[in-house]
């Protein structure tokens, strides 16, 4: 077979092909057999499925595409190409170089048309059941008699490693019980991981499993067939009490002579001459790199021309909407456009004296929030009265009633968070979710992708340290806090009452630029009646100033122990040191700040520094220097009531002063 003799879909499907093997081979890195396996399969969804506009791909009501086996990249991006994205043939053959807009891996806000960034896998189909979730509750709140202005599908590529993930599991739970009929997964098994083949871990029944959590599923033999998968998909989208599982055998770098159906296929170029002897099984020029067909080019990219036309008619039909229904056009405007309600701090809780857990305060706080910003929805980890987000008046979405702001996780962090960053990227939603922060480390990985793709996710994370008590060492956390402020972009708010708790929640809600941990306590703070009223959201502040001129030592907090550190500094001063205590809720916060309020706060002169956190001391010791002290946790915790650990565990008002003393001394300094 040579191109003039091949149909127009065999020669766009094999031009999908060869993109893909010249941009890895180029890059001398990066993952070809998948892109060729999966061609058919992205050209039926791109070319005859799917309704997007490239010239707009944030258009409200388009179908969303994941590629949760995001090694495979390579296969999104020849499609973006083709199909008339802003996404250049030079791109292509920048395939994971500096600065290109074809990283190794899809990367939201990066490449135009990337709906989600991906690579990590599992998190792609479980970041795609928020997605489907954002749409059907949009669906429900917004579409009238007068018209339907939510109606798309959120369209998913895993593969076998996807699957084998735990938090794929717990997502396509979640997705079978909310009944999410616009989600279609298609499962790419090829029955080849980088070890080998599949069988020597992996031989259970996926479509069983799919089967047995609520899915509809179909199979598909032969991944070429392009009538079949045509059919599969039909029947997928008349599926719409349950979401759709695909199965769909294909052949990992079908067409190279020596490594087709091979794990050499899947991580790494073909080679130079593989490569050539591909293309010549596929009638391709051996010799032509990175060739894209006149008549493919204009086949493919007829989608520019299908893409307006769509938001048009959509446009149109939201006018008439909106001219019948103007308080919901907007309250849809307003929320699409990232907008908050106005006058939404008017809602924000006022403390006066008195003691309360911060978690409580925090309860109040969002409850007061949930019901004048309707677009805050999430859950709790089935942890919802620990966490003080079980407020089932806010309405629950549950199946069939999908309209609710309150979700029932289940014991599902990992899913959770990824569900999370589905409803963000989506639009129109300020997702939150909720559990003790132990529990982070299951989903860790879901708020890292969070940082990473901008998306202001809040995470409600009580229990905070060893004051929980008598739950031992395997629920209380002690290096939690510290890595989660190694995590970029991640601002973490522990706050040390409840005004603080009120302005990191300010802080929370105010952002769009990334994610925000709340460390929450369990046991009673005094509220701090004298604090400056706004600065806990600059991230550290004076709380109690010196009595002289400059301090003689700086005693730093966050949280519960800031009310340990003033009453080190009473003690203090009966011993003729004057103390200055900065509580310091958010150290991201903080750094952001100028240098010259930087520098009042914490003046450099004053090198006599004392941090205090019932946690690991890993994130202080920027602002301690070489000569400040540390009074934390240095080991696990222990099982009993709280105040008995702390005593147990060195953090004390006794050990502050301590500690104090011997950074001043250490630096001999004397008034």
């Amino acid at each position: 077979m040579s191109l003039s003799s091949m149909s127009l879909e065999q020669k766009s499907v094999h031009t999908i092909r060869t993109l893909a093997m010249d941009a890895v081979q180029r890059a001398n890195s990066g993952h070809p057999g998948t892109p060729m396996a999966l061609a058919p399969l992205a050209y039926h969804l791109f070319h005859e499925v799917m309704r997007y506009n490239p010239r707009d791909p944030a258009w409200a009501d388009r179908d969303r595409f994941v590629l949760s086996c995001g090694h495979a990249s390579m296969l999104q991006y020849a499609l973006l190409h083709l199909t008339g994205f802003e996404l250049s043939l030079d791109e292509i053959k920048n395939f994971r170089q500096w600065g290109s807009l074809t990283p190794g891996h899809p990367e939201v806000h990066h490449t135009p048309g990337v709906e989600t960034t991906t690579g990590p896998l599992g998190q792609g189909i479980s970041t795609a059941v928020g997605m489907a979730l954002a749409e059907a509750h949009l669906a429900a709140a917004f579409n009238t008699d007068e018209g339907t202005i939510v109606d798309h599908r959120t369209y998913v590529i895993c593969s076998d490693g996807d699957l084998m993930e735990g938090v794929a599991a717990e997502a396509i739970s979640v997705a079978g019980h909310l009944k999410l009929g616009k989600l279609i997964c298609y499962y790419d098994a090829n029955e080849i991981t980088i070890d080998g083949a599949t069988g020597i871990t992996f031989t259970e029944d996926v479509g069983a499993r799919f089967e047995a959590c609520g899915w509809h599923v179909e199979r598909v033999g032969d991944g070429e067939d392009l009538a079949a998968l045509r059919e599969a998909t039909r029947r997928a989208q008349r599926a719409a009490d349950r979401p759709s599982l695909v199965i769909v055998r294909t052949t990992i770098g079908i067409g190279s002579p020596n490594k087709a159906g091979k794990p050499d296929a899947h991580g790494a170029p073909l080679g130079a001459g593989e490569v050539a002897l591909a293309k010549a099984a596929y009638g391709w020029p051996q010799d032509a790199h990175f060739l894209v067909p006149e008549d493919v080019a204009a086949h493919l990219g007829a989608a520019v021309g299908r893409g307006a036309r769509d938001q048009a008619a959509w446009g149109a039909a939201f006018e008439v909407w909106a001219g019948a229904n103007p308080a919901l056009a907007a309250q849809w405007r307003r929320r699409m456009g990232g907008s908050l309600p106005e006058g939404w701090e008017a809602a924000l809780p006022r403390f006066g004296a008195g003691a309360m857990a911060t978690r409580k305060s925090s309860a109040t706080a969002l409850r007061a929030l949930m019901a004048q910003v309707p677009e805050l929805i999430g859950g709790s980890a089935d942890l919802g009265g620990s966490n003080g987000t079980r407020h089932l008046e806010m309405g629950v979405v549950s199946p069939g009633e999908i309209r609710g702001q309150l979700i029932h996780f289940g014991v599902r962090e990992h899913a959770m968070g990824a569900i999370c960053n589905g409803l963000s990227l989506h639009g129109g939603f300020r997702p939150f979710c909720a559990s003790f922060l132990v529990f982070t480390d299951y989903m860790r990985p879901a708020i890292r992708l969070a940082a990473l793709m901008k998306q202001p996710v809040i995470y409600i994370m009580t229990h905070d340290s060893i004051g929980l008590g008598e739950d031992g060492p395997t629920h209380q956390p002690v290096e939690h806090v510290g890595v989660l402020r190694a995590i970029p972009n991640l601002e973490v708010f522990r706050p040390a009452d409840a005004g603080e708790v009120v302005e990191a929640w300010r802080r929370a809600i105010e952002r769009t630029d990334g994610p925000t941990v709340l460390v929450l306590t369990r046991q009673d703070l005094t509220t701090l009646v004298d604090a400056p009223t706004g600065e806990a959201a600059r991230g550290g502040y004076i709380l109690a100033r010196e009595s002289g001129e400059r301090p003689d030592v700086v005693l730093m907090a966050s949280g519960s122990e800031v009310e340990l550190a003033l009453a080190a500094r009473e003690r203090l001063g009966e011993v003729g040191v004057d103390a200055r205590v900065v509580s310091m809720p958010c150290h991201e916060r903080f750094l952001a700040q100028s240098a010259a309020y930087r520098e009042q706060i914490l003046p450099g002169a004053i090198r006599g520094r004392v941090a205090v956190e019932a946690a690991s001391g890993m994130s202080w010791d920027r602002f301690l220097g070489l000569d400040g002290r540390f009074v934390g946790m240095t080991s696990f915790g222990a099982s009993a009531p709280a105040e008995i650990l702390y005593e147990k565990f060195g953090i004390t008002i006794e050990a502050v002063v301590e500690a104090a003393l011997a950074a001043r001394g250490a630096l001999g300094q004397s008034r």
